[in-house]
């Protein structure tokens, strides 16, 4: 392997990847769960775990900040934003929404080459 290999997709940060892994990562935590406060704290934990380890396998040379919000779905606003100062050709970023009749997920993930 040389070095335009590393630079490709391979080991660069590939949004839909990303993404697949996100989701996934949501659906086996939550599934058809309906929104209960007193288990939020132990899905949240679960999204971000799961994320974590699956990102990790990728063996990609990024350090990974993973969030998790859950929200009741009751007609609240829910407004967030992020910004970051790094470098556009080696870290990224991906935010997923997934939602059921009685809860929003909002997941994060930011990545800076090791």
């Amino acid at each position: 392997m040389n070095m335009e290999d590393l630079t490709g997709e391979e080991s660069g940060f590939v949004i839909d990847e990303i993404s697949s892994i996100i989701k996934e990562s949501i659906e086996t935590s939550l599934q058809n769960a309906a929104y209960n406060h007193s288990k939020v704290s132990q899905w949240t934990s679960n999204v971000v775990e799961q994320s974590l380890k699956r990102l990790t396998s990728l063996n990609k040379h990024f350090k990974y900040i993973v969030t998790c919000v859950i929200m009741q779905r009751n007609g609240a606003g829910l407004h967030t934003s992020s910004a970051c100062y790094w470098d556009q050709s080696t870290d990224g970023s991906c935010t997923v929404r997934w939602e059921n009749k009685t809860m929003f997920c909002v997941v994060s993930v930011f990545a800076t080459s090791a």
